[in-house]
């Protein structure tokens, strides 16, 4: 493959990367606008969320198999494509049409998911450290972007242009990912399907796989629980709507130097270790300090960077996990699937219970205790993770 080929390629890496959390994030700040103009009703504004992750928990096995079956990278295009679909469908002022259309949005968000770690290792052995650590980067970059944006954009053209106008980065990505696969020996996909396709139900028996679907289920749970509730949070404890909503958009956005990072410090056990560490501390001090600090606005800034910095870590971290704990591409994109398959059950679980349990108890405290035992749990995990050896099911088949 001749190097324009390979940069083609690599830009819609990045494109894909940049909207796997975007049109997620830039939907909880139009809520306004879309009831009073849509008259969508407030108990069902949580499914704009909550409806994604369940499609992601749902397809991710699915996506990993296609992948197998059809190539990666065409199941990406695939996968772009009920995106941009999706993404414009909710421009029509429709309520029930919009559900629906979030529904596609899941499935095109999934395919990204579940294959670029995949697609990374393959294409990219020799910049695999590299090419995550901007793939990371851009995702949570670009979602931080959308959240920051999308009410003042709101504001000055309307709800529906909005949408559009930030949707666009869905079109380029699959005009750039259009352009990429033509130029990609798709042999490349499919050579070792018939080899390794049997091993995908085999994951299941090893514990590595368990530990980091378990790991990869909190650190979900606890980013889309926080995405969601922080500004309920800081609102409750007497800061305005503004400040709250600054706040959440900081909590973001110190993601983005561990998310690059991340990938680098974890060449090494070393740097596992440390990582784990920093998440599940980072996690655990942030949201105790939440608690005991409600009223402090210089208290706040400080944990919002906090965990930022340890969510931010923990997405990185899955995606290496994924990586380095695996043997193959097959098995990576298996190994995604799997994890995340489970793990957004959890992670779409969160928001909706916290908010359950908030309304029994109108507290936080019972929700926040849970949060921190969750995290402090997960820094263990991690480096039990980075202790195990990486899975090789082939010759563990031999063996047998």
């Amino acid at each position: 493959m001749r190097k324009k080929s390979y940069c083609w390629l690599a830009a819609g890496i990045l494109l894909i990367a940049a909207n796997l959390r975007l049109p997620i994030t830039m939907m909880p700040p139009l809520i306004p606008w879309l009831k009073s103009q849509l008259g969508f009703p407030t108990n069902m504004s949580g499914l704009l969320t909550t409806i994604p992750l369940l499609i992601f928990a749902l397809l991710s096995p699915l996506i990993a198999s296609f992948g197998v079956k059809h190539g990666n990278t065409r199941v990406l295009l695939g996968s772009l494509i009920f995106l941009v679909i999706g993404s414009y469908l909710r421009i029509i002022p429709n309520s029930w049409l919009l559900l629906l259309a979030t529904m596609l949005v899941g499935i095109g968000i999934s395919g990204g998911n579940v294959l670029l770690p995949a697609v990374i290792q393959e294409y990219f052995p020799r910049k695999t450290v590299v090419l995550t650590s901007l793939y990371t980067f851009m995702m949570g970059f670009v979602a931080s972007l959308g959240t920051g944006a999308a009410a003042p954009i709101a504001q000055k053209v309307g709800l529906g242009s909005a949408m559009a106008l930030i949707s666009l980065f869905g079109v380029i990505a699959l005009f750039v990912w259009f352009i990429a696969i033509r130029s990609v020996p798709q042999e490349n996909n499919t050579k070792k399907t018939t080899t390794h396709s049997a091993r995908a139900s085999s994951l299941l028996k090893y514990p590595l796989t368990w530990m980091i679907t378990f790991f990869f289920g909190a650190q979900s749970l606890l980013y889309y629980s926080l995405l969601t509730w922080l500004p309920s949070f800081w609102s409750e404890s007497g800061f305005s709507t503004t400040t709250s909503g600054l706040l959440a958009t900081l909590f973001q956005l110190c993601g983005m130097p561990l998310s690059l990072l991340t990938p680098i410090i974890a060449r090494k056990r070393s740097g596992m270790y440390f990582i784990s560490c920093l998440m599940g501390g980072g996690f655990s001090i942030g949201i105790i300090g939440l608690l005991l600090f409600q009223k402090n606005f210089i208290a706040n800034v400080l944990l919002a960077i906090l965990l930022g910095v340890a969510s931010g870590a923990s997405f990185s971290m899955c995606v290496v996990y994924f990586q380095r704990k695996t043997s193959s591409v097959i098995e990576t994109a298996q190994m995604s699937g799997i994890a995340q398959s489970c793990g957004y059950v959890l992670a779409a679980c969160g928001p909706v219970f916290s908010g359950i349990i908030n309304g029994w108890t109108h507290s936080w405290v019972g929700i926040f205790l849970v949060y921190t035992l969750l995290a402090l749990i997960m820094g263990v995990d991690g480096i039990c993770i980075a202790r195990h050896q990486p899975l090789n099911t082939s010759i563990d088949d031999l063996d047998r």
